[in-house]
């Protein structure tokens, strides 16, 4: 058992915090009325559908700045755990699809396409389905190379996500900062010299 947690430990904390986090969606579910949901007591301004929308929107563009800091923390670091990567992939999609179910639930599929912002994020959320039902080792040996050019699809539905949330909330500037960092530590130059550094270090 132990040798089990030592080995998958990264993944497991990224299972119960995304666990717990829908946790938080279950703990919202009014069924004294039919099936609602409870305002949030720190967003009193919104109806509890519409804190399901903002909650899973905001979950699941966490997980995916996470997703795509994988990279650049190996580069920096030296760590790297493709199990890790991959539930923080499945997390992503989770929150996602939940995202525009509540979405649809609270506005109407046909707003889906009444802005642009909206259609940003219906393309990215149609874009992380293959993402999601390919992020597992079967996948990986059974399409080997092709496998990293589905999960390169990551980067449009990032770059999709932060023109979705633009439009809503000035948080994007944040992310847009952490994912436009990242991009720079994977130019080679820069992710040699890093590597090489880092290496360096470890030898003295």
């Amino acid at each position: 058992m132990f040798n089990y947690i030592k080995k998958n430990y990264g993944w497991l904390i990224v299972t119960l915090i995304a666990v717990g986090q829908l946790g938080i969606i279950i703990y919202h579910i009014d069924l004294s009325n039919g099936f609602s949901f409870k305002p949030d007591a720190e967003r009193p301004n919104m109806t509890g559908l519409e804190f399901m929308v903002h909650f899973t929107g905001e979950i699941g563009i966490r997980w995916m700045v996470a997703v795509l800091t994988a990279t650049p923390v190996y580069i920096l670091l030296g760590l790297n755990n493709v199990l890790v990567r991959q539930s923080m992939g499945i997390a992503t999609a989770v929150f996602s699809f939940l995202h525009f179910i509540f979405f649809i639930w609270d506005e109407s599929f046909a707003q889906t396409f009444s802005e642009f912002n909206y259609i940003a994020g219906f393309i990215a959320t149609i874009i992380l389905i293959p993402l999601f039902f390919t992020s597992n080792r079967k996948s990986m040996r059974k399409l080997k190379n092709g496998w990293k050019k589905i999960q390169q699809y990551a980067y449009v539905a990032i770059v999709l996500s932060i023109v979705h949330i633009a439009f809503l909330d000035d948080i994007w500037i944040a992310y847009a900062l952490v994912i436009g960092l990242g991009f720079i530590i994977r130019i080679n130059p820069i992710k040699e010299k890093i590597i090489a550094k880092r290496l360096e270090v470890l030898k003295r």
